[in-house]
């Protein structure tokens, strides 16, 4: 299994059997108790002072207690990968601060052929590397327009659409890693964990951040990535070493890796059994297992923007799905009457997103704008999105207004 939602069902089955080690439903029973509602939620974390290390000035982010998502505007003329200094940052808790000369990855776990091993960021920069365009997205990206645009009310962090970036990511394949280490045959999921402080929730130590993957998946196109556009690891995006994991929501590209579980049984953790399914009342009380992730269009500039009312203006943005390479994007000035063809500027990297453009010479007045994809397998943007209680996978048009003045 390398699909997500494939991989999700599954383990969903087999955790509501009690087939679960590392997150079982009496943990998650104890853990609502605490917090004092079935339909838990993350709820946010108290962290550090300071619980991110660079620079986030205003015109670049929006800070969200212990995140900062990026604003469009700040995209604009930047070209096709998003600089570390404007590239989001989502943290549970708080970043960490590590010495690459005494960290090690531990990889370990009865789905070995041996001994735990032990290796260093030397050991991996000695091993074949590669670099990759990969998006990394928060599944919770554009959570805010369930309720500012949908009057729907969900929990968790309320982003925009900013909560997502591009960038090259080198290093080296977990595979390559897996592999000469050995991994049994009968191994069936990989497990890495953050060396983040541990998230608490409810007065409740949930432990590490870390959520599953089938080993299938560990073994395809997964990067332990150490160099971020050419540069190592900033600490706010995983200093000295993380995952990055093409096409599969945010969580699974663990910052900070320290550990490494191979398993010969299904593992669980509260991040692919209750923070990260849709739950509502459309769904099964268990909650429904992810898909991949969705498809989404911004445009680069801050809602309210004013522009000068009988003058030509160039319209740019972005647009990515989980699903594959856009294949069009059509954008409506007039809040949606009418729709043209957005012309797409430069070529899009592995298919990680896909930039265009549209010009516009608006008359004086108040306008809507909206920007609306389509993949290469015909997955396009609806008008509304599926509501469900945490906010995930927004992919509905978003409307974004503008003035002429």
């Amino acid at each position: 299994m390398i699909d997500e939602a494939a991989y999700d069902e599954t383990r969903l089955r087999q955790w509501v059997a009690g087939q679960a080690r590392g997150f079982s439903r009496r943990h998650l029973f104890t853990l609502a108790a605490a917090v004092g509602a079935a339909g838990l939620a993350p709820s946010p974390a108290h962290a550090a002072d300071s619980p991110i290390v660079k620079p986030l000035p205003p015109e670049l982010f929006r800070v969200l207690g212990t995140n900062a998502e990026t604003r469009w505007s700040a995209l604009k003329d930047q070209g096709y990968f998003v600089p570390v200094d404007r590239f989001f940052v989502r943290n549970h808790t708080s970043t960490p601060r590590l010495d690459a000369d005494s960290w090690n990855l531990e990889i370990s776990g009865a789905g070995l052929r041996g001994e735990a091993a032990h290796l260093t960021l030397a050991d991996l920069r000695r091993l074949p590397a590669e670099t990759h365009a990969v998006t990394v997205e928060c599944a919770g990206n554009g959570r805010g327009y369930y309720t500012s645009q949908q009057g729907q009310t969900v929990s968790g962090t309320a982003w925009g659409l900013g909560a997502v970036g591009v960038a090259r990511w080198r290093g080296v394949r977990l595979s390559t890693v897996l592999r000469r280490v050995g991994v049994r045959r009968d191994a069936v999921d990989v497990q890495a964990s953050g060396l983040d402080p541990n998230y608490v929730t409810g007065g409740v130590d949930l432990g590490p951040v870390r959520r599953p993957m089938p080993l299938a998946k560990a073994l395809d196109d997964v990067l332990l990535a150490y160099e971020m556009n050419g540069e190592p690891l900033p600490p706010d995006h995983g200093f000295p070493v993380r995952l990055v994991v093409p096409r599969w929501v945010g969580i699974a590209s663990i910052k900070w890796v320290g550990k490494i579980e191979v398993s010969t049984e299904p593992l669980f953790s509260p991040w692919n059994t209750q923070f990260y399914r849709l739950f509502g009342s459309e769904f099964p009380p268990e909650g429904l297992p992810f898909d991949k992730q969705v498809i989404k269009s911004a445009f680069e500039l801050d809602p309210g923007t004013v522009f000068a009312a009988g003058r030509r203006v160039r319209l740019t943005g972005r647009s990515w799905s989980g699903g594959g390479p856009i294949r069009r994007v059509e954008v409506s000035t007039d809040g949606g009457a009418t729709w043209r063809h957005a012309r797409f500027s430069g070529r899009s990297h592995e298919g990680a997103w896909q930039r265009w453009e549209l010009d516009w010479r608006p008359s004086t007045g108040t306008y809507e704008l909206l920007a609306r994809a389509t993949d290469v397998h015909g997955n396009t943007q609806p008008d509304v999105a599926r509501h469900n209680t945490l906010g995930y996978l927004f992919d509905a048009v978003v409307r974004v207004p503008v003035t002429a003045a």
